[in-house]
C-alpha cells in the first residue's frame, strides 16, 4: 500500500481540489462497498461496484472511522457533496488506479445524499438505538 499510497498523494497534490486524505478514504471504502454489496466473494469484473454502491460503502465506513464528525471530516478534505467523490474517483480512474465499466458515469455520484443527512442524522439514530439497546440488556430501560 505504500507505493499506492504515495501515488494517490501525488495525484491529490496535482489536483489540488481534494486533500490526500480523502483519496485514502475511498480506496479504504471501496472494500466497505464490495461487501456491502454482496460482491466480496466475487472476482474480477464481478467485483465491480456502481457509483451509489461507492458512496453507501462510503457513509458507513465515515460512520464507523469518524462518527458524528464525518460530514465534517469531508468537508475539511474539500468534499462537499456527493458528486467530489466522483470526482475523486473519475481521477482514479484517469491514473490507472481504478477500472470503470463503459456504462459508469460520473452522474451516478450527484445528489445521491445530503451530508447533513446521512452522516449526522444518521449516527444520531444509531447511537439512540445503541444506547436503547444497551440499557434494555441490563434492565435499567
Amino acid at each position: 500500500m505504500t507505493d499506492t499510497k504515495e501515488r494517490l498523494r501525488q495525484i491529490a497534490r496535482a489536483d489540488g481540489r481534494y486533500s490526500p486524505e480523502a483519496f485514502y478514504f475511498l480506496f479504504e471504502a471501496l472494500e466497505v462497498a464490495v461487501k456491502l454489496s454482496g460482491k466480496d466473494g466475487l472476482q474480477g469484473p464481478a467485483r465491480h461496484v456502481t457509483g451509489r454502491e461507492v458512496l453507501a460503502g462510503m457513509r458507513e465506513h465515515a460512520l464507523a472511522t469518524f462518527g458524528p464528525l464525518a460530514r465534517y471530516v469531508w468537508r475539511a478534505w474539500g468534499v462537499r457533496e456527493t458528486l467530489d467523490w466522483g470526482r475523486v474517483v473519475f481521477l482514479l480512474v484517469d491514473h490507472g488506479l481504478l477500472k470503470r465499466q463503459e456504462s459508469d458515469t460520473i452522474e451516478e455520484f450527484r445528489d445521491v445524499f445530503d451530508f447533513d443527512a446521512a452522516l449526522g442524522t444518521a449516527y444520531d439514530e444509531r447511537l439512540r438505538e445503541a444506547l436503547a439497546a444497551r440499557l434494555g440488556a441490563t434492565g435499567n430501560a
